[in-house]
């Protein structure tokens, strides 16, 4: 996380914990008084998840446009929205917006990205391409054991 001040650091942290315990709406709210401090990916970013928890997709990828512009380095938002618009059937705008989050310089869960990839290419009939996905989170994260399944699951498909 860039540099952030206390305030607007403590209330992300807050609205996290709000998060996970599934307090939506107040989550919001305090991501968005830290965005009031201070606007940050992570906070743009995060309040687009709530917002997608809540079904609301297109706000989910709006938040998200707007945490990379503000960090085009951080990784999350990208996979992020790939993965919104997996969710509304909109496999092929989803496909670049995953492939940035994989080469994002600033991003730790690399095998999430490549495994929705995975899943686009088992939709779409790609299961060589799928197989190679699922092979890469794999290689990125050698403990994700749904990359494991999946892996097993294409194989199975292609025997």
């Amino acid at each position: 996380m860039r540099e952030i001040s206390k305030d607007a650091k403590e209330l992300l942290e807050k609205a996290l914990q709000e998060h996970m315990a599934g307090n939506l709406h107040q989550a919001i709210e305090l991501y968005q008084q830290s965005i009031d401090l201070q606007p940050t990916a992570e906070a743009y970013t995060y309040m687009g998840w709530a917002y997608s928890m809540m079904g609301e997709l297109d706000t989910a990828i709006e938040l998200c446009l707007k945490a990379i512009e503000i960090d085009p380095d951080f990784g999350n938002p990208y996979n992020d929205i790939g993965s919104y618009l997996m969710a509304m059937g909109r496999l092929e705008e989803a496909i670049p917006w995953l492939k940035r989050a994989i080469t994002a310089p600033r991003y730790e869960p690399r095998q999430y990205p490549h495994m929705n990839l995975a899943r686009i290419y088992l939709m779409k009939g790609m299961y060589t391409d799928a197989l190679i996905e699922a092979e890469n989170a794999i290689r990125v994260a050698p403990d994700y054991k749904p990359a494991h399944m999946l892996r097993h699951q294409i194989l199975a498909m292609l025997n």
